[in-house]
């Protein structure tokens, strides 16, 4: 037998990969490289949570809300503590802005250079049901006095001003996926070695698809224009694939193809999902993709933040498919600007 079989190489782990980035940042010194890997660690303890929570007691629902109004889960309560604690002890983040509290949260780092806004454990309806949940994660530089106390508008950023962002999905196995502005790249966790490893370099998400990703059972409450994006879809003969879980809705389409929808309804006039720590982090790595993201008129990146919480529709995927259903919804805008006049 050839010797070098014997010992293949295991591939690039995230570490050594952050490492080797570092110089796609021109002021870097390490703080970013730092943070990431606060990140990867986290999700690391996250994961072993998740995948125990039916043993020790933590699926379930916790018993309060949220500041969203949500039932909060055993497991977003958990996902949130390890986050923050990893953010806090990295000492490189001043301030985070999570799904899971009303206010901002001072780390104590006065010296940190970054904010941090995440929705710690996206899905979490789905954890007792065993389906994919996600954390998501947007990253920005502080625009506050370096040694000051951070405040509300370091994170009231708007998406083109992130310098990195990513999610992780938790399913058949551990992904981590994130861009610092530079491509997207993917890491599969191996928990035998407790290490993450480049899987899917270089992401790409194909220009079109046939997948369409939306609740029909809120039909009635979408607009002439978005009810007829889905007819057209319907008549392409694609595909409705909707986990519910906007991680894992999300990563398949940007693997494979396709569009994400959450629009806004007569319930939700704004949507649902959040721009800070939801649109924003994934219409970044999108774009980094060559896909497109919109609130159906208008760049989600663009998007002025003026609260924590801001909800935002969300249109996001293969370009073509977003640029289709913009077409129909501004149709849809075109028709009601004619009647009103």
């Amino acid at each position: 037998m050839d010797h070098n079989s014997l010992a293949l190489p295991v591939g690039t782990t995230l570490d050594r990969f952050i490492m080797r980035k570092q110089e796609d940042f021109p002021y870097a010194t390490g703080e970013l490289s730092q943070l990431l890997r606060d990140i990867a660690l986290a999700t690391k303890i996250v994961n072993r949570e998740i995948n125990r929570s039916g043993l020790i007691d933590i699926a379930g629902a916790y018993g309060n809300r949220n500041v969203q109004g949500e039932d909060q889960q055993k497991l977003d309560v958990v996902a949130n503590i390890r986050f923050i604690r990893a953010l806090r002890n990295g000492g490189e983040v001043c301030t985070i802005v999570s799904e899971e509290d009303e206010e901002v949260i001072q780390t104590g780092n006065n010296q940190g250079k970054y904010v941090v806004a995440m929705d710690p454990l996206d899905g979490s309806s789905n954890i007792d049901v065993n389906v994919s949940i996600g954390t998501i994660f947007s990253i920005y530089r502080r625009i506050s006095a370096t040694g000051t106390v951070g405040n509300d508008q370091d994170c009231l950023q708007p998406g083109t001003l992130q310098v990195a962002a990513g999610y992780v999905i938790y399913g058949s196995s551990t992904m981590l996926v994130y861009t610092t502005g530079n491509g997207v790249n993917g890491f599969t966790y191996e928990p035998s070695l407790g290490e993450f490893f480049l899987s899917h370099p270089n992401i790409t998400i194909p220009a079109t698809g046939t997948v369409y990703s939306i609740n029909e059972g809120s039909a009635n409450s979408f607009s002439e224009g978005l009810n007829a994006f889905i007819a057209h879809c319907k008549d392409q003969n694609y595909s409705a694939r909707y986990i519910g879980s906007l991680v894992a809705d999300f990563h398949r389409n940007l693997l494979k193809g396709g569009i994400y929808i959450y629009p806004p309804t007569k319930k939700a006039p704004s949507g649902k999902l959040r721009l800070l720590y939801e649109c924003n982090p994934l219409a970044f790595i999108v774009e980094q993709a060559g896909g497109k993201s919109s609130n159906g008129r208008q760049r989600t990146m663009e998007i002025e933040p003026t609260g924590l919480h801001d909800r935002c529709p969300l249109f996001i995927g293969s370009k073509e498919l977003v640029e289709k259903a913009e077409e129909f919804l501004a149709a849809e805008y075109s028709d009601a600007s004619a009647v009103n006049s």
